[in-house]
């Protein structure tokens, strides 16, 4: 198996090929691609991401955090600076049921194609580990499939995917998702 870093530079050559852009060998399926990692190389991915908006690409990508939209959606509801308090207050059960009616996948979906400048070729998820468990990959990509069909994704995962489900750190109870194929 190679390296990380081997794999990370694998993944930004494809990106930029056409082919890859335009779905070219999917027959007719969604674009979703799934590039998992091993959990304890995140920081390794998280540096490749930062470098990746400065690099002179021959794509243009938009990189969407989903913790980072997980506080924007707070934000939106103003409840983010409520948050400390509730859950001192209230408990983290109840802070997490709060949370499973108005942050579900389909209000994650519409921010990130509200979010989404239609002048980028791609749409690149991080942040699956960090917005755990308010999200889950598997329930975005469901909810982003409908509306999000003309541009591919690549979800950058820590955890491993086999085709037929998806398993967040390696540990976590897998969630079925087959309709992404793995990048690399």
């Amino acid at each position: 198996m190679s390296s990380i870093t081997e794999r990370l530079d694998e993944l930004r050559k494809r990106i930029q090929e056409e082919d890859f852009l335009k779905g070219k060998g999917m027959s007719n399926e969604v674009n979703i691609r799934i590039f998992c990692y091993d959990p304890k190389n995140e920081m390794v991915v998280r540096y490749f991401v930062e470098q990746l908006s400065s690099m002179d690409l021959k794509s243009n990508v938009q990189i969407v955090d989903l913790y980072e939209t997980f506080l924007s959606i707070c934000e939106d509801k103003r409840i983010l600076n409520r948050i400390p308090q509730l859950e001192e207050k209230r408990g983290k059960e109840f802070l997490e049921k709060q949370f499973e009616k108005t942050c579900d996948a389909k209000t994650f979906a519409k921010k990130v194609i509200d979010s989404f400048d239609g002048n980028n070729d791609l749409l690149m998820i991080t942040g699956v580990g960090k917005a755990f468990p308010f999200m889950r990959v598997h329930a975005l990509l469901n909810a982003l499939q409908e509306d999000f069909n003309e541009k591919p994704i690549v979800v950058l995962y820590p955890g491993a995917f086999d085709g037929h489900y998806v398993k967040l750190f390696n540990r976590l109870k897998s969630n079925e998702y087959y309709r992404a194929f793995n990048m690399i």
